[in-house]
């Protein structure tokens, strides 16, 4: 078990990654910014493992983050590894819905 960064909380077990963000509301581009940093040494250490991100403290995102999370699913793909996003506050979810995201991302 590891911490990346103070804005989430990165767990690493045998064939799996488990990531979940601190903040309630993930609204800034330097949120953002430092997210994908932390993410990318996340992913690198991941490997071909799944990596969930639990989203049980999210109560708000900016489409910033959904960029980010479809980056982040590229990745994990490319690695043959998998995603999956878990833990979403029903308006959250409702942004996945509408964009469509849901058909992209394992969400439970």
């Amino acid at each position: 078990m590891g911490q990346e960064a103070s804005r989430m909380k990165v767990e690493y077990g045998i064939d799996v990654t488990f990531v979940t963000f601190a903040d309630e509301r993930i609204v800034d581009e330097e949120q953002i910014r430092e997210l994908k940093e932390s993410f990318e040494s996340v992913i690198e250490r991941n490997q071909d493992k799944k990596l969930i991100i639990n989203f049980v403290n999210v109560k708000f995102m900016t489409s910033a983050l959904l960029g980010l999370l479809v980056s982040i699913h590229k990745k994990v793909c490319e690695r043959d590894g998998q995603l999956q996003l878990r833990n979403m506050d029903a308006n959250i979810r409702k942004i996945f819905e509408i964009t469509r995201l849901t058909k992209i991302f394992d969400i439970s």
